[in-house]
């Protein structure tokens, strides 16, 4: 074999063979079966159907000719912006210093874990990219078990149990909600019950809740209520603000993180330098908050949670078990009550059933194993926003009630999509 640099054999080891992420991989191929001309039910990528709220967008229109590198940490009107955000939201006291804004959250979850030579946590099923960052850094992990029952929520005695197996040592558990995967989210007194075990072992949590102004009730709870100084608080302009290809992330920690906190910025100094400038303008007016934007958020969440009920449901009948959404807008169903009558069809995993659904339908979901799950389960997420949001909050704001009759109208290709499926799981 060559011992060129130009040779393949010259990648590091961690990165051979590290497939793409899942997410973004199957949102590339429903775009090029679109391309080839099958009609795709877009459910893969967890993308927010929703348009980013005009003042905001008049705010980044207004930033375009900001130009300037701007401070590691990021903006210092956007860090106060958000540490009033965060009072406001969460009830949550936080110097405005301790505000770090990244390209996208995923950025400064690698560099956490780079910064802080820890054991990652993860309950099981979790997002698709905390354990290959992990991976990639040659940190040590383990999956913290979930039950179907307890709606795939981590409980604190689980991870009492694990962290009581071993000596103290340095953790980072990762605990987001409400879910990607699942869609549900935890109580005031779940998180509870898990900061006392985390204050006990010592474990810091980051907490990831991207999709928490998108909680169906509008009623987030952060642990860092519980736990304010051992957690870091991880949000950003993707799921609430219908903001993905911005690229805007942001943690929160607490004083007693500041030596963590500067070795974040350490490295975001060596990598990223600052967050584009006019995006983090345009940002202060979405975290400042407006009742156009609380409006908007009200009529996000109203859609989501009559959809969410609504596929929900659909997918119950057929004969599949899932948790009601609770948050977010993604399902994690589990087909394993219809395991004979798939096995006949040579689906026996998630990945066949997957492959299956699209294949038939149309429909593009991913598989529960890219999620941490057992291959030979039969589960799978779906993201259930495949719809024009503009259109669907148009007509929430002009007094359209969220029925059956508006999902079929507004949101036709989601109900589509998900009777397909049924129609699918129910063929004999």
């Amino acid at each position: 074999m060559s011992n060129s640099p130009l040779h393949p054999s010259a990648l590091a080891p961690a990165v051979q063979g590290l497939p793409p992420s899942a997410t973004l991989a199957i949102n590339e191929r429903s775009h090029q079966l679109q391309a080839a001309g099958r009609k795709i039910y877009k459910f893969g990528l967890g993308q927010s159907p929703f348009p980013v709220p005009a003042p905001v967008v008049a705010a980044l229109r207004a930033a375009a000719p900001q130009k300037d590198y701007l401070p590691v940490r990021g903006l210092k009107p956007l860090q106060e912006a958000v540490a009033h955000y965060l009072r406001r939201q969460l009830g949550i006291e936080r110097p405005a210093a301790q505000v770090i804004i990244g390209p996208g959250s995923k950025e400064l979850m690698f560099i956490t874990q780079l910064a802080y030579a820890a054991e990652l946590l993860v309950p099981n099923p979790s997002w698709v990219s905390y354990v290959p960052q992990a991976k990639l850094l040659g940190r040590s992990f383990a999956w913290l078990p979930t039950q179907p029952s307890d709606d795939w929520k981590l409980r604190a005695a689980t991870l009492d149990q694990h962290c009581a197996a071993a000596p103290v040592r340095p953790r980072l558990l990762i605990l987001n909600y409400p879910n990607n995967p699942t869609g549900a989210t935890y109580s005031a007194i779940e998180l509870a019950e898990i900061a006392a075990v985390a204050r006990r072992h010592q474990v810091l949590v980051l907490s990831d809740e991207i999709y928490g102004d998108v909680d169906h009730t509008g009623q987030h709870v952060s642990i860092a209520t519980h736990y304010p100084e051992g957690t870091i608080i991880a949000t950003g302009l993707s799921k609430w603000c219908g903001a993905g290809g911005w690229r805007l992330g942001l943690f929160s920690l607490p004083p007693e993180l500041e030596w963590l906190a500067s070795a974040i910025a350490a490295v975001a100094s060596e990598t990223f330098t600052s967050v584009s400038a006019p995006v983090q303008h345009a940002a202060i007016t979405a975290f400042n908050g407006s009742p156009e934007i609380t409006a908007y958020l009200d009529q996000s969440r109203t859609v989501l949670t009559g959809l969410g009920n609504y596929c929900a449901g659909t997918l119950r009948r057929a004969g599949a078990t899932l948790p009601t959404p609770a948050g977010g807008f993604y399902l994690f169903p589990d087909f394993s009550p219809l395991r004979a009558k798939f096995a006949t069809r040579q689906i026996t995993n998630s990945a066949q059933l997957t492959e299956a659904l699209l294949n038939d339908t149309g429909v593009a979901t991913l598989p529960g194993s890219a999620f941490g799950r057992p291959g030979d389960e039969l589960t799978l997420r779906l993201s259930y926003v495949n719809f024009d949001g503009a259109t669907a909050l148009d007509a929430v704001r002009e007094g359209a009630a969220v029925d059956v009759a508006f999902l079929r109208r507004y949101c036709a290709d989601s109900v589509a999509a998900i009777h397909a499926m049924a129609d699918w799981a129910a063929r004999e």
